[in-house]
This record gives C-alpha cells, structure tokens and sequence, in this order.
C-alpha cells in the first residue's frame, strides 16, 4: 500500500504510471492492427444505398476505429511510437540540410528541455523575461499532432515567419532598447567604449576557430555560417538574429537560441572569466565619480553617431539606425508617448513574439545533432572570449592611465545591456561593499551594443552577395 509519507512515494507512482503507458501503448498497437485488417477487408459490403452525398472518401462509423483513434492520438502514444503517419518516426531537415528521423522521445526530451528552460527563468530567475516565452515556445513546438510550429496556418510558424525569420522584430527591438539606454556613462567616460571594441575580439576570433574546425571529420562551414555563428559573441540576440537572416537564414533558429541561452546565462558565465583573470587589488579599484553629462551632449549623440554610420558602415545603419532613433525620441523630450512607448508596451510585446519564436525553433532536428552541437559550443568560445578581451583590455589600459579603471567593467562590453553591468557591479560588491561599478560598466556596455552592431555591419558589407 502507498504511503504519501513515504520517502520512494514518487518513485512508486513514476513506475506505475510508466507500466500504464506502456500496457496502454501495446493495447493500442494491437487495437490499430486489428482496425487496419477490418479497413482493408473489401468494402463490397457498401452499397451506393449507404453513402451519404458528401461523405464519400470518409470511414464507417466504428466504435472500435473511434477508440483506436482516440488511442493513436494521445501524447502517451506519440511519445512512445512517434508522432508520424501511423505512428512511426517522422522525418525532420536538420540546419545542414540533413534529413533525419525524429522518433517520440526525442521530442519528448525537448519538452523536458522546454521545461528545464522556464525553472531557470522562474524559479532561478535567469532573464525570466526571455527565458520563460522560450521555454514555452519549446514546449509547444514539439507537443505532437498540435502542430503550432508548422505552417503555413501554425501559431508559432506566423509568428517565426512575421518577424524572426526577417529584419522586423531586431530593429523593432533596437528602437526599444535606444529609448531604454542612457549613454551618458559612455560619454563621459569616452575611454570605455575601447573595452566594447575589444569585446569584438571574440566575434573574430571565433570566426578563426570555427574556419579551423573544418579541419574535423563531417564538419564544413562556410565564411557565411562562420560569421552568422561567430556574431554569438557579442550576447546580442536581435543582432545575431539580423545577421544570420542576412548570411544564413538555415542557421538562425540554431544560432538564435544559442545567442539567447548565452545572454541568459551571462550571470554564470561571466564572473569565473572575471575572477579568473584579475587579481584581488585590481577588483578593488574605486573610480572616481563620473562628470556630468549635459542634455545638449545626449541630444547630438545619436546624431553624429547615426551619421558616422551611414558614411562609413552603411550596411550597419539599420541596427546603429534604429538604436539611435529610439535613443533620440528618449532625450529630445518633445515626444514622451513615442518615447514611452519604444521603451514599455511596443518593447515588450515584440520581445515575448521575438522569444516564443525563437522557442518554436528548438525541435529535434535542429539541435539533437553535430553541426548544432559545434554551433552552440562555438557559441560559448565566442562569448567567453568577448569576455575576457574586455577585461584584458582594461588591464592594459591601465598600463598607462593615471586614473585606473577597474578591470572588472571591461567583462561588459559584450552588448547584453544592461545585464553585463548588473554582473560587473555584482562582482565588485562582493569585492567591496562600497565599491559601485554599475554606472562605470553602462559605459562599456553601451558601446558594446554599438561595436556588435558595427561587426554585423563589417560581415555584411565583405560577404553579402
């Protein structure tokens, strides 16, 4: 007898809830056999007399054929046999353009995955703005027989096809986080913008390595996948987005989710690179307070920084384009309802679209194989590099300022705003109480969204078409 207050209580119910299945599943099996011998005995039996004008094509009513159907169909059964035409494997393109056979428990592990996805977002309130859309994204997308990630009529598939799969949603979301961001600190403190340069490093750098990675057994990227993989980097997601619908559209549901499972994770990610390559005097450094930045200087800003674009990187004006139109309706203060809201209503709904798109994408065939495994594992190089070319970047820095930087802020210039400075500031706390980074490291940051913008601008303009 079952005891709530036993310890094994749970283990009890998953082994009898897995042997129900599987008796359920093996009646089924027997029942469908037994329906597809009677559907393929002659239908002699069938006169003219017995058919109803419209109803030609369609099965007899059948009390069994009924209950095997209802059987068939369940979620218990797709899991267990698969969720194709008469229960067996369906077939999937994976990013390559490899076909592969998905069975039932491979969708069934990216249900798990979904699920694993929202308690981070949650529960560990990982970036539970992005995390938990595309944890439901997930979970929906390879429920069986619901179809909302197929097209042309899927819930999902409009949503992925409206505005993920093209410009729309990334520069929607670069007019929103322009209204969001304050770039005082960066101009105040020009220097810092050289810490976002460096976080660059890691986009090209990985570019580097996933070339050399051509070198494996079975592994071929191109210099368009190569850059479309290495923009990762930069933990910027409409930005990645952008730039793999640009160069390679087959890679943007695997590179996407990548981008955005890296920018979640910035808080795990970043404070061991950090920690790692500094020393404890370093990460005690105080900067003095920065000057103020006048009203008239943030106006001009977006300006001459949208000009510079269009003149020198055109390819990059899109991005750079609408990250200063939302940053321009912020400070000219004329246009507060436009300005609210870039920064409030449109941000947020176009990022809870932009996250259950990129969600529907997280099927069997596109990530449970090898070329989506190097992607999401280059991924990780690009982004740890960025990291720590900014925080190496502040060291040598510091080898000829008066005035030091603390090394900490450099690990912001990856464009995850304003998650990367939070994380900066953190690590400083934990340093020194007294020791506030955040402002100092919104300098870097910003000029990281700026430098990834650019980067994607450069690929473009030298590779695209």
């Amino acid at each position: 007898m079952l005891d709530k207050k036993d310890p094994v209580f749970i283990t009890k119910l998953c082994i009898i809830f897995i042997c129900c299945a599987l008796a359920f599943s093996f009646v089924s099996s027997a029942f469908s056999a037994r329906a597809q011998a009677q559907a393929a005995a002659p239908a002699a039996r069938s006169t003219a007399t017995d058919i109803i004008p419209g109803s030609e094509g369609i099965p007899r009513i059948s009390l069994l054929g009924f209950a095997v159907k209802i059987a068939e169909t369940t979620g218990i059964s797709a899991f267990l046999r698969g969720s194709g035409e008469g229960g067996v494997p369906k077939t999937e393109i994976t990013p390559i353009g490899d076909s592969i056979l998905i069975y039932g428990w491979m969708e069934m592990l990216m249900v798990l995955v979904g699920f694993g996805i929202i308690y981070l977002g949650a529960v560990k309130q990982f970036e539970p703005l992005l995390l938990i859309p595309i944890g439901f994204g997930t979970v929906f997308a390879n429920i069986p027989f619901a179809g909302m990630g197929e097209g042309p009529h899927g819930f999902l598939h409009i949503i992925y096809e409206g505005g993920v799969g093209n410009e729309f949603f990334p520069l929607i979301i670069f007019i929103g986080i322009g209204a969001m961001t304050d770039f005082g600190p960066l101009i105040a403190n020009p220097k810092t913008a050289l810490l976002g340069a460096a976080a660059q490093v890691g986009v090209f750098g990985t570019m580097i390595f996933i070339s050399l990675s051509n070198f494996i057994p079975g592994v071929s990227f191109n210099l368009l996948e190569a850059a479309a993989i290495s923009i990762i980097g930069g933990a910027d997601g409409p930005t990645t987005i952008y730039i793999s619908s640009k160069l390679a559209p087959h890679l943007l549901a695997t590179v996407a989710v990548a981008a955005y499972s890296y920018m979640a994770l910035v808080p795990v990610i970043q404070p061991p690179i950090m920690r790692a390559l500094t020393s404890k005097e370093e990460r005690l450094i105080r900067m003095k307070q920065l000057r103020p930045v006048s009203q008239k200087e943030k106006i001009i800003f977006p300006i001459v920084v949208f000009s510079l674009s269009m003149l020198l990187i055109p390819s990059a004006a899109p991005l750079i384009g609408c990250l200063m139109f939302g940053n321009f309706i912020r400070e000219i203060m004329i246009v507060d309802r436009l300005s609210d809201t870039a920064q409030n209503a449109l941000l947020n709904i176009v990022s809870l679209f932009l996250s259950l798109g990129v969600g529907s994408q997280m099927t069997p065939g596109k990530f449970l194989n090898s070329a989506s495994l190097i992607i999401v594992a280059m991924g990780l190089v690009a982004f740890c590099i960025a990291t720590a070319s900014g925080v190496l970047m502040a060291k040598f820095m510091n080898l000829f300022l008066k005035e030091k930087i603390n090394p900490l802020i450099g690990s912001a210039g990856v464009s995850a705003v304003p998650m990367a400075a939070r994380v900066s500031n953190k690590v400083g706390l934990e340093e020194d109480p007294g020791n506030f980074l955040l402002m100092h490291a919104m300098g870097p940051n910003v000029a990281g969204v700026v430098g990834t913008a650019i980067a994607a601008g450069v690929m473009i303009a030298v590779y695209a078409g």
